[in-house]
């Protein structure tokens, strides 16, 4: 008959206990009037309790801290730290200790252990500790991997490992809109405005102490997200910049392009790198967690081979009573020369004052030309300005621009008395 010989103990224990900030003592206070039958007992009771506070002691958060009592959330951009300590139960003196700790992520095994030598020995009743940090990267499940191994009295190697299963949370949601300034192309000062909206999504307050965007080598940036008071700059969330659970806040920031870039149109106009933003945020007691996102990306404008754009308009007219505008047509190709023909359509509220079809020239690469058109409105209200058609002779390729702007037609009579 076989027999299994006994498993054999380890003369070492290992203790793993995660570091995180306290939080404050809660209780729920009971009370009741002074002709309810208890009387003052309970108002009494909290009054000798010593976790109240002395004279307010109907409110729930006490002076005394509390030590986390379970392993809690892990949020990406927050610090992981964890207590690691190795103890020698046994009588014996151990030799040759080796503790190790690995984080292990959904793409990577990470080394988080302080130092990697062997300790000498470890008499009966000797512990080792060390303590462990990581800024957590990456969403999804982690595991800490902690692993002894050491060399008893007599020789044998024993060796033994602990796994300890965590999620990291997703703690706020970025989302981002870029919109593209209209402005003078032959000398390529567009600017872009990138707005950033940045919901908490945990279950605690957050205190936004930075959000910041680090632009590309392309761009300066300029935040909008202050205003001037008495000479001073104040935020526009006001002096308390705390975010409640699920709430959402916007932030806007404008991009223009350096001097030396600005220079060259060819480069500037294909630029999608943006920059990315800096998050830095303090929930319980202070604990602290930053987000730096990705590279963030646009779409850059597409203007064709041929860019139409507004560079006169009245905001108001009247109504059946001609007005000008002037518009700026820039040839975007850098090498080829366009002939033009322009062609002006009616709309049912927009009439176009002048010849259609006629021919404008030739117009060279990256060069632009001024053009006064008159036209007028027989609807009132606020109405596009649409149906100019631009047509390239060479390759007979039509563009068509409609919704250039808009413009608020009002009765003649009413602007009068106005």
């Amino acid at each position: 008959m076989e027999v299994n010989p006994p498993k054999q103990e380890h003369l070492l224990a290992l203790k793993v206990m995660r570091l995180t900030k306290p939080t404050l003592f809660t209780n729920i206070p009971v009370t009741c009037e002074d002709r309810d039958l208890p009387g003052d007992l309970f108002n009494q009771l909290m009054k000798d309790d010593p976790s109240t506070v002395n004279g307010a002691e109907t409110l729930m958060l006490g002076e005394m801290l509390t030590l986390p009592q379970n392993f809690g959330n892990i949020f990406l951009g927050e610090t992981f730290s964890s207590y690691i300590s190795v103890h020698n139960d046994s009588n014996q003196i151990v030799k040759d200790i080796l503790v190790k700790a690995d984080l292990q992520t959904s793409s990577q095994r990470l080394n988080l252990s302080a130092s990697n030598a062997t300790v000498a020995e470890l008499k009966s009743d000797c512990c080792i500790d060390d303590v462990i940090h990581h800024e957590v990267k990456e969403i999804g499940t982690h595991i800490l991997v902690c692993a002894v191994s050491y060399t008893t009295q007599s020789g044998e190697k024993m060796y033994f490992r602990k796994f300890f299963k965590f999620q990291v949370l997703k703690p706020l949601d970025v989302k981002t809109k870029f919109y593209n300034a209209e402005s003078d192309l032959s000398s390529v000062t567009d600017e872009v405005f990138l707005e950033a909206q940045i919901q908490n999504i945990t279950t605690s307050p957050m205190f936004m102490e930075k959000v910041s965007l680090e632009p590309s080598m392309m761009y300066n940036v300029v935040e909008l997200n202050t205003v001037k008071q008495a000479g001073e700059g104040m935020s526009t969330f006001g002096s308390r910049t705390y975010l409640q659970p699920m709430d959402t806040r916007q932030y806007l920031y404008c991009l223009k392009p350096k001097q030396e870039f600005a220079e060259k149109a060819g480069i500037i106009k294909g630029v999608t790198v943006i920059g990315k933003l800096d998050i830095v945020w303090k929930t319980n007691l202070g604990e602290r967690g930053r987000l730096q996102t990705s590279q963030l990306q646009r779409m850059a404008p597409g203007y064709g081979d041929v860019r139409l754009s507004l560079e006169a308009i009245p905001d108001t007219v009247n109504l059946e009573e001609p007005f000008h505008i002037t518009c700026k047509i820039t040839n975007c190709s850098s090498e080829r020369t366009m002939d033009l023909v322009l062609e002006m359509c009616n709309t049912n509220s927009i009439h176009w004052c002048g010849v259609s079809g006629r021919q404008l020239g030739k117009l060279n690469p990256s060069s632009s030309l001024y053009l006064a058109l008159t036209l007028l409105s027989s609807v009132q209200g606020l109405q596009s300005v649409s149906g100019l058609r631009l047509t390239d002779t060479f390759l007979k390729r039509t563009y068509e621009y409609d919704d250039i702007a808009q413009v608020c037609v009002v009765s003649s009579t009413i602007q009068v008395e106005s």
